[in-house]
């Protein structure tokens, strides 16, 4: 692993992508990335007692089924690592708890999946870990009854808010060794190459129903820090991907990136735009962990995989607020992570 500037870093081994899994709820399924997913569930209690223990199970299955497409089981991981939005990580620590695998809980908020990955691609390339699953989630039910309002008030959303996504995604990372080894493997031309560290950026927003005004000065600067850096510009990736800054976000994106030189609109997709249609009814797109983790697992690695993008710079972003801290008035830091995923010929 060689270190570039002070936030990035190459993996000079090109983890290899073997694998990913994405579930989501059933208004994510009917979205227009809806076939692309590994399973849609109907009920998004999942039969059980509570959406806490849903969101759970669903980042278990999602884990689960990654493996099971490389032939491969939990005991056999070298390291678990994901997240999720509830208090304590519940719902990934209590899903570690069923997969039984040497376990890395996060918390980055919805930039989760991205600082799984770089984690994971540091582990591998280090030499610390040879198969590794990286996952993330979140729950539209679980997340508006501990940050916002009880679902049972019917309080409408506001002409900036986002929909929290229901899903879970997960991707599994190999060594050089485990992959050339495999039986079976899913993906056959998809590696991590490196990324970008963030920094902690606050733009004073106190709305808790603008997260795409509060998140995009952080995914600014790390799209910026990142070029600078590699010494690259927009163009050398075929896209340049955010993970929820929804509609309104990824316009203001735009502007903040404008102001500094960097022309990215044209390269640019967002994971919180794409996974539902504007006439679904969720004003500026999607959010949440589950947001990134599943539009990456099921649209954009294997979309790497068949050479329709030979390199993307994939970056989530995440708020780092609390509802207490929304209480008392604080503004909204945020961070965002990227990491690089390139074609392998």
């Amino acid at each position: 692993m060689g270190r570039i500037g002070k936030h990035s870093f190459e993996l000079t081994s090109r983890p290899r992508i073997m694998a990913s899994a994405a579930f989501v709820g059933s208004k994510e399924g009917e979205g227009p990335l809806g076939s692309e997913f590994d399973v849609s569930i109907k009920d998004d209690t999942l039969g059980l007692d509570s959406w806490e223990q849903a969101e759970s199970r669903m980042f278990e299955s999602a884990v689960r089924t990654a493996l099971f497409k490389i032939g491969r089981q939990s005991d056999e991981l070298s390291c678990l690592i994901g997240g999720d939005l509830l208090n304590q990580i519940v719902s990934s620590g209590f899903a570690a708890r069923e997969i039984r695998a040497p376990f890395i809980g996060l918390y980055s908020a919805c930039s989760t999946i991205t600082e799984a990955l770089m984690i994971g691609g540091m582990l591998t390339d280090g030499g610390f870990a040879e198969l590794t699953a990286c996952a993330g989630s979140s729950h539209f039910s679980t997340v508006e009854r501990q940050y916002r309002y009880p679902l049972e008030m019917g309080v409408q959303p506001v002409p900036t808010s986002q929909r929290t996504v229901t899903g879970a995604g997960c991707v599994i990372l190999g060594n050089e060794k485990t992959f050339r080894d495999s039986k079976k493997t899913q993906f056959t031309h998809a590696a991590l190459t490196g990324g970008t560290m963030g920094s902690v950026e606050d733009f004073g927003i106190t709305d808790a129903n603008n997260m795409g005004a509060a998140m995009a000065p952080a995914a600014c600067r790390t799209i910026l820090t990142h070029l600078e850096d590699m010494g690259k510009t927009p163009d050398y990736y075929d896209r340049i991907i955010t993970g929820d800054l929804g509609r309104f976000g990824s316009e203001m994106l735009y502007e903040l990136c404008s102001a500094k030189g960097a022309d990215i609109k044209n390269a640019h997709d967002d994971c919180g735009r794409l996974i539902f249609a504007e006439d679904q009814n969720t004003v500026c797109g999607g959010s949440g962990c589950g947001c990134a983790a599943s539009v990456l697992a099921s649209h954009f690695i294997p979309a790497v995989e068949r050479g329709e993008y030979k390199r993307i710079l994939f970056l989530a972003t995440g708020a780092l607020l609390s509802p207490v801290t929304s209480l008392q008035g604080e503004s909204i830091p945020c961070i965002s992570h990227a990491v690089v995923i390139e074609h392998e010929d």
